[in-house]
């Protein structure tokens, strides 16, 4: 795995549980639907709604289900564990909407982004973001937190024709950038789509582990929080 050992010309970032603490707005989703459902086991059903998440919206990545249809096997799949044997569309696509409403209620950067993304620009590094989520929705959330104006580029997979992990895209996100992969890093949370992938795809990657769960990666540089990376800059390898 090519590894942070040259200076980077552009630092790309992920946007979920990297600049955004989309944890917390999810749980937020969640709970709404809980009610709306009468679901009463919150670990229950964060831990469903996590490995759905992961098996619907990677088959949506992969061209093997569209965008509605996954997220209404998602709510269908927490309905069940509520104890509703049938759910119609029309219901899925309304508690669904309901999730949104209280997801986007509670958009919130992490304290660390604005302020590392600002120390990096002033060093003159080109910034920008790589996400599967989708582009109107990843656009909304980066205008809410005022954070649009810190990037050149916002590469999401239903736009770019190929989501996290698949080296398209990161190849996309380097070509709009005007640069090649090598001279790139990419910053993002998870170890698959993010790390593995950015190596894929010919990037430095750098997983940033807020939480802890990531302790035990040997072979990628990992950090604690955005504030790390400034630090990493200035590594005497670096100069």
């Amino acid at each position: 795995m090519p590894d942070t050992a040259t200076a980077p010309a552009v630092i790309f970032f992920d946007l979920d549980d990297t600049l955004l603490d989309d944890r917390a707005a999810s749980d937020a989703g969640l709970r709404t639907l809980m009610d709306r459902l009468g679901h009463p086991d919150f670990n229950a059903a964060r831990t469903l709604w996590d490995v759905q998440t992961e098996i619907s919206f990677g088959a949506y990545l992969d061209g093997r289900q569209g965008l509605q249809d996954q997220r209404r096997e998602r709510v269908r799949a927490l309905a069940v564990q509520a104890g509703h044997s049938s759910v119609p569309d029309q219901a899925c696509d309304d508690l669904y909407r309901q999730y949104l409403e209280a997801h986007s209620a509670s958009w919130q950067a992490f304290p660390d982004a604005a302020p590392a993304l600002a120390e990096l620009a002033q060093a003159g590094i080109g910034l920008g973001v790589i996400t599967n989520g989708v582009e109107e929705l990843q656009r909304q959330k980066l205008d809410r937190m005022g954070l649009t104006g810190h990037f050149r580029a916002v590469v999401c997979a239903d736009t770019a024709g190929a989501g996290k992990p698949d080296p398209r895209i990161f190849h996309t996100a380097a070509a709009r950038m005007g640069v090649e992969p090598h001279m790139c890093w990419h910053v993002g949370d998870q170890v698959h789509a993010d790390a593995l992938g950015a190596a894929a795809g010919g990037m430095h990657p750098v997983l940033v582990d807020r939480r802890g769960a990531h302790r035990d990666q040997q072979d990628v540089r990992v950090v604690t929080g955005l504030g790390d990376l400034a630090g990493l800059l200035a590594a005497p390898e670096l100069r």
